[in-house]
């Protein structure tokens, strides 16, 4: 039974798909396995995920059989995953070498039922940009309500503090996912290493800022169900933070 379930959505990731499985195949910690949702890819991405899997048992496909979405994808993962721990890589981002090793070493100390680490961004090309994006020590539900700083590639779940793990099927799926396990009283707590590799992609990423507003908005209101008082107070300090975020990203 490996340790570590790696949860990876995929979806016409041709491009990048086998550099994300090779940053994961040079973990220094390899008691893991690579759990690959593709949510009915039209490229080549199934087929490579294949021939990989064929050399390397550890990561394994699974075909969607119709489109989803990534919650959906995550989801069907999950849904497979034997690991103790859940660790949450997208299809075009990267693991630096020794990212499981330090941050399951981390999770370990602090029994921490969520963990997150700083990362940095790179483009389409690989070249690394903008600033190292720090974390806090630790956020707690009502921080998290304010907070933008758990990044999906650097976040690992321990299910046996934070229980059955289930994605919500709505826009910032991470983000609701992150507030149920916190929910209930548990505190995340934060790495302050550089261990992850974030990529930004052209295409979206004028349509990012008004799209996660309307998403966590949508959060506040209708799946966390906060008045409409708090919601307007987490969502003026989320969206300050994601501005200075954004700025240099």
């Amino acid at each position: 039974m490996p340790l570590v379930s790696i949860i990876t959505p995929s979806w016409n990731v041709e491009r990048f798909i086998e550099e994300t499985i090779r940053s994961v195949q040079a973990q220094t910690f390899a008691d893991w396995e690579l759990l690959i949702a593709d949510d009915c890819s039209t490229d080549k991405t199934p087929e490579l995920i294949e021939a990989i899997s064929a050399r390397d048992p550890r990561v394994k496909l699974i075909r969607q059989e119709k489109n989803g979405g990534p919650a959906l994808a995550r989801q069907a993962s999950i849904d497979h995953a034997q690991g103790r721990y859940l660790a949450f890589l997208d299809s075009d981002d990267l693991w630096l070498p020794n990212k499981l090793e330090r941050q399951l070493v981390f999770a370990r100390e602090k029994r921490a039922a969520l963990s997150y680490t700083a990362f940095r961004r790179i483009d389409e090309s690989n070249t690394t940009t903008g600033r190292l994006i720090e974390v806090p020590g630790s956020l707690s539900y009502a921080q998290l309500l304010k907070n933008t700083s758990i990044a999906t590639l650097t976040a690992l779940v321990d299910r046996e503090i934070a229980g059955p793990v289930t994605m919500t099927n709505e826009g910032y799926d991470d983000f609701c996912l992150w507030l149920s396990i916190l929910r209930p009283g548990h505190t995340a707590f934060g790495l302050n290493e550089d261990l992850a590799r974030y990529r930004v992609r052209g295409a979206s990423v004028s349509s990012r800022p008004v799209r996660s507003a309307k998403w966590v908005w949508h959060i506040y209101r209708n799946v966390e169900h906060l008045p409409l008082i708090q919601s307007a107070w987490c969502f003026g300090h989320w969206g300050a933070r994601a501005w200075l975020k954004r700025r240099e990203f």
